[in-house]
């Protein structure tokens, strides 16, 4: 389980074919306090660490990804050099700064446009139709691995959606989310809450 707070800003080291990807990061966290078997968020998938190494502040770790993984997620994001937004599983006690986020991809969402709305980026996101229904305004919606507020949603004739999303600029300098532009592929997890609300109002006109 994790919040949607990004920690820091890791880059792909190396992908090596062993079956599934194995995919070494860097990270500035101390090595000696990752535990093998941990999970992170990587640009919002959750992975498990299976090695580590190097010292605070010049760390890695490697992570097994799965053909289905990749075919589901970003694919801009398994490249050697790519930078991933990179969030520890919450531990109990921590704050709950963002929302209750999974580490499970939806969907893949595209930026549709990016401007400048004062000190801030506006950015515009198309999402498919499976994940339209699950996506209103002032909701939460995980970008990346980033936890953000649906600003306003304008339906599509074909069932998707387009979204709109002000990115102050502390989180477009500390997250990935500051170099994106118009045509990039994003990762997008629905909030968890809205999931559950969809089931039961599905059940509801069943009944």
């Amino acid at each position: 389980m994790f919040t949607g707070i990004v920690t820091e800003v890791g880059n792909i080291l190396a992908i090596e074919d062993k079956g599934d990807r194995h995919v070494t990061i860097s990270c500035a966290m101390d090595p000696a306090k990752i535990a093998i078997g941990a999970s992170i968020a990587c640009s919002g998938v959750c992975l498990t660490v299976v090695d580590k190494g190097g010292v605070a502040g010049e760390g890695w770790f490697a992570v097994d990804v799965s053909g289905e993984t990749v075919s589901r997620t970003a694919p801009e994001q398994w490249t050697v050099g790519a930078p991933l937004n990179l969030e520890p599983a919450l531990k109990l006690g921590d704050e709950l700064g963002g929302h209750i986020v999974t580490g499970h991809v939806d969907a893949v969402g595209e930026v549709v446009g990016v401007c400048p709305e004062g000190a801030s980026l506006k950015f515009g996101i198309s999402a498919p139709k499976e994940l339209a229904p699950y996506i209103a305004a002032k909701g939460s919606i995980t970008v990346n691995g980033v936890s953000l507020t649906v600003n306003e949603v304008a339906d599509q004739p074909d069932g998707s959606c387009h979204f709109a999303l002000n990115i102050i600029p502390h989180t477009a300098q500390v997250t990935t989310l500051g170099t994106l532009a118009p045509g990039h592929k994003v990762n997008l997890e629905i909030d968890v809450l809205a999931r559950y609300l969809k089931r039961m109002q599905s059940l509801a006109a069943q009944g």
